[in-house]
């Protein structure tokens, strides 16, 4: 165990020697014990090498609490249009981004705020790949933050030899756990049922 946290610092270090801007060097700082941040974003399209962020939430996590007074909540202006595909997914239209925040400057907020805490979410890859796209001018180097994907926790306690298949939607994931639902694709709620899910899999043992 000791050799992987080694290679796991040196990692980290190697990677911190390539951030292009030193601004964001507590992204390679020890975590918080016990802390985390549940993110989610709202996107422009469902291509990660083309989607535009329009919204970004984040709520931090400590111990077994969800800090909801300690959370970012950020409207984005996207430079191009968004897809109606996706409008009909999060009801934003172009008029209602068009006060946002520069991306530079959302990003900025973000990475402070989550700083070195692993990352919490709900199908959270496709979030990450637009994220580090996005990042890449700005840190040189993509985000060094752990990931915890909820729906993949969900899947390694359900699933057994005789129930191959689980249903990873995340309106199963909540009524198998008993917890409340709230209207979806609002970035802030999607990333405090994602913290529900994430705290509530830590409380309970494996079936």
């Amino acid at each position: 165990m000791s050799g992987l946290m080694d290679y796991w610092q040196r990692w980290r270090r190697s990677r911190s020697q390539a951030l292009a801007n030193p601004a964001f060097a507590c992204l390679w700082d020890e975590a918080p014990a016990g802390e985390y941040v549940s993110l989610d974003c709202e996107m422009s399209c469902l291509d990660p090498g083309q989607a535009e962020i329009l919204s970004i939430a984040a709520i931090r996590i400590k111990g077994s609490r969800i800090i909801v007074s300690e959370h970012l909540k950020l409207l984005v202006k996207p430079a191009g249009q968004i897809d109606p595909a996706s409008i009909a997914v999060h009801g934003l239209r172009h008029q209602d981004v068009q006060e946002g925040m520069a991306i530079e400057e959302a990003l900025a907020a973000l990475l402070h705020f989550i700083g070195p805490r692993p990352l919490v979410g709900y199908y959270l890859e496709f979030d990450l790949a637009v994220l580090n796209r996005l990042l890449k001018p700005m840190l040189g180097v993509a985000l060094p933050n752990a990931s915890i994907e909820v729906s993949g926790l969900f899947y390694d306690q359900m699933v057994t030899a005789h129930r191959p298949d689980v249903d990873l939607s995340l309106s199963h994931i909540l009524q198998t756990l008993n917890l409340p639902d709230l209207p979806r694709h609002d970035p802030l709620n999607d990333a405090l049922l994602a913290a529900m899910v994430f705290l509530k899999l830590h409380r309970q043992p494996a079936v």
